[in-house]
């Protein structure tokens, strides 16, 4: 069938990509789902980060490529094998397809799937087939979703299923967004009630993240970023405090708010500084949880002495430490239950002719969670 889809070519362009055009919409060739896989009609795709990583080439993948990660629609067509959903169905999908087979998943911990990782490194479906195509030459996926496009083929192993009761673009925010902001708060650090918190980066993982401490039963949440009208958000959505991350007296104030340090920090930032703002902000005995994602290249120097002698926990966290069938349906019930309100995270609807003024947006950094919507 033909799709229309957001295709980039070449990394590395600059911005304004509303001048520069990095993605390209495109009429595309999308191949039937083969076994085990799916054909979705997007209903709606936000933009992110790890997309925008992708056109600036801070994460390399092979390119030509079809972007989009973090998506919900409908099922149209199953591939062979897939009984367990049926055309009509909502889904939410999921940008590490996991095998069920392989040892993370095995040991429950399907977001470090090995043979899902490689299939998105290499810009395939977890089968390892291509299944878009422009002028008979292979367009690749991206992470195995490629949701900036009106209609996409995923595995089986990439949807979750969901209640229809829900908009489509307040689901999508669940494949990315609330499953890794949320999910490192109550799955990676395991936050306790009564405990303080410090959130660095208020993209939407980062608003996510505080939003699922509050959740958590946090007794102090601290927000932190660089842009004043970020600040002004979180306090309306129940931040206890803010602190500008441009203060030279960050880390001081952050101390003093909460009597020596937060027994939970988050890098969710994407920087070094960050890091290093995080861990210096978090108590003796406590966590300092990242979920950003830097370039390969930047090296966080730990200091090793405090580490061992205040007791410190350091720990990554990918796609919130999730099992996919397992959080998005709880998340969402939460959601329903007005204790997780991301429908206030929701930024500009636009059509997919505006995803590279989208991505400007984004880059600028003063924007909500904005949204490809169908």
């Amino acid at each position: 069938m033909k799709i229309r889809a957001a295709v980039l070519h070449e990394v590395g362009a600059s911005a304004p990509f509303a001048q520069s055009q990095p993605l390209k919409i495109e009429e595309l060739d999308l191949d039937p789902p083969g076994p085990g896989e799916v054909l979705v009609k997007i209903k709606a795709a936000g933009l992110c980060h790890s997309d925008l990583s992708v056109i600036n080439g801070v994460r390399p993948r092979p390119v030509p490529m079809a972007l989009g990660h973090e998506a919900a629609g409908e099922v149209v067509q199953l591939g062979e094998g897939v009984t367990d959903l049926k055309p009509g169905d909502q889904v939410v999908l999921v940008f590490v397809p996991s095998c069920g087979h392989c040892m993370p998943c095995a040991e429950g911990r399907p977001a470090l799937c090995e043979p899902g990782a490689e299939s998105n490194a290499k810009g395939t479906l977890l089968s390892g087939a291509r299944r878009i195509h422009q002028h008979a030459h292979d367009i690749n996926h991206h992470v195995g979703v490629s949701a900036f496009a009106d209609h996409a083929v995923v595995s089986r192993n990439s949807c979750v299923r969901i209640d229809a009761d829900i908009d489509p673009a307040e689901a999508a925010l669940f494949g990315c967004a609330v499953l890794t902001g949320v999910g490192a708060v109550i799955n990676t650090a395991r936050v306790q009630a009564g405990t303080t918190v410090a959130v660095l980066g208020l993209g939407g993982v980062g608003l996510c993240a505080m939003l699922g401490a509050l959740a958590a039963g946090a007794r102090h949440v601290i927000a932190i970023d660089l842009h004043d009208s970020k600040l002004e958000v979180v306090r309306s959505l129940g931040a206890t405090a803010t602190v500008n991350a441009r203060d030279p007296d960050a880390i001081d104030k952050v101390k003093a708010l909460t009597g020596g340090g937060v027994d939970y920090a988050f890098e969710m930032a994407g920087s070094v500084q960050a890091m290093e703002a995080a861990y210096r902000m978090t108590r003796r005995g406590g966590m300092t949880v990242t979920a950003g994602l830097p370039p390969p290249g930047h090296n966080w120097p730990l200091q090793q002495v405090s580490l061992v002698a205040e007791e410190r926990t350091v720990k990554g966290s990918y796609i919130g430490s999730c099992v996919p069938s397992r959080d998005i349906p709880r998340y969402i019930g939460l959601y329903q239950a007005g204790k997780l309100p991301i429908n206030r995270l929701m930024g500009e609807r636009l059509a997919l002719s505006d995803i590279n003024r989208g991505f400007d947006r984004l880059d600028a950094g003063e924007s909500l969670r904005d949204l490809i919507v169908f």
